[in-house]
């Protein structure tokens, strides 16, 4: 789609590499600095989906910075900068190979395990007779090992440190940061009339400090309920209302795509991406608490680049 960046292919100066991810592209200058491009391109079942959904990328970016900002208080992060509604500039870390999960609620994928009979998730414990979108005694940290290519996995804390992926010093101060982040995140949703139901968080190192790095508590990163009706829609067993990328999952669900071999992705038609566009808008609006004001989409690739390149030569 025309108003949508799918694709970048900047020469920053002081360029050293690019890192092409399944949503962003994250551009190496001198070793010192990543420049994180929010593209409007959507996954879901580690599926890159052929459309761009207009808009994504700034939503997501500028969701980001918004709590980057508010929980810096609780972890050092890698941002310095916003130069455009679609890019954050920040430090270059040396990344943990993990992803760390927080769920507060059984849903998504911990409900497809638990439907499954399994009762332990990354070697946590799921009580027995929960409901899908119940709420967990205490939230639990369900980690992921960062595939470069291909599927994460879940994978135990046991695990992480017995194969020496982070240290147990490490890991343990990731997890409390990660519960302490949620914590806030849950926080700030509430004032907004939202559960924050799970996310991740993914961390790196730089000069031996913990650092927090990439987005958080975006729709891509994160599911959010609306509390209004949430009790009674549990009691009833239905389908909570919700703001995140669940619902691009349950389309393709329902249209006979989870990203499985021989399956194709269903026609995205540009009704239903601005469809996808509203919902994000939606979530932004409603989780930030102000108007979402849409940038300028007549050529985004030379205003992404105009703006970084003014950012990098004046910082």
């Amino acid at each position: 789609m025309s108003n949508a960046l799918v694709k970048t292919d900047f020469n920053f100066p002081g360029q050293k590499g690019v890192y092409h991810g399944k949503v962003r592209d994250v551009y190496n200058i001198d070793d010192e600095l990543l420049v994180m491009v929010a593209s409007d391109r959507i996954s879901a079942f580690d599926v890159i989906l052929p459309e761009g959904i207009p808009y994504k990328g700034q939503v997501l970016n500028q969701i980001a910075a918004k709590f980057l900002d508010a929980t810096a208080d609780i972890v050092p992060n890698w941002k310095m900068a916003t130069p455009d509604p679609m890019v954050t500039v920040g430090v270059r870390c040396e990344p943990f190979k993990v992803e760390m999960v927080v769920r507060g609620y059984l849903t998504g994928h911990a409900w497809r395990e638990y439907k499954e009979g399994k009762r332990t998730i990354c070697g946590e414990p799921m009580p027995e007779g929960m409901r899908e979108n119940e709420k967990f005694p205490q939230p639990i940290i369900t980690p992921t090992t960062k595939a470069d290519e291909g599927h994460d996995e879940d994978i135990s804390k046991a695990e992480i440190i017995e194969r020496g992926i982070v240290s147990r010093e490490d890991y343990e101060q990731l997890e409390k940061y990660t519960l302490a982040l949620y914590q806030r995140g849950c926080e700030i949703a509430a004032e907004k009339g939202l559960i924050l139901v799970d996310t991740k968080y993914e961390f790196g190192k730089k000069d031996g400090k913990i650092i927090l790095i990439d987005e958080i508590h975006t729709p891509d990163s994160s599911r959010y309920f609306y509390a209004e009706g949430y009790e009674e829609r549990l009691a009833k067993g239905e389908d909570q209302r919700q703001l995140s990328k669940e619902f691009v999952r349950q389309w393709l669900i329902a249209n006979g795509f989870q990203g499985k071999e021989g399956q194709t992705v269903p026609e995205m038609t540009p009704e239903y991406c601005d469809s996808v566009t509203d919902r994000y808008v939606e979530l932004y609006e409603n989780i930030v608490g102000e108007k979402f004001v849409k940038a300028e989409v007549a050529d985004i690739a030379a205003r992404i680049e105009r703006n970084v390149t003014e950012y990098l030569k004046n910082r």
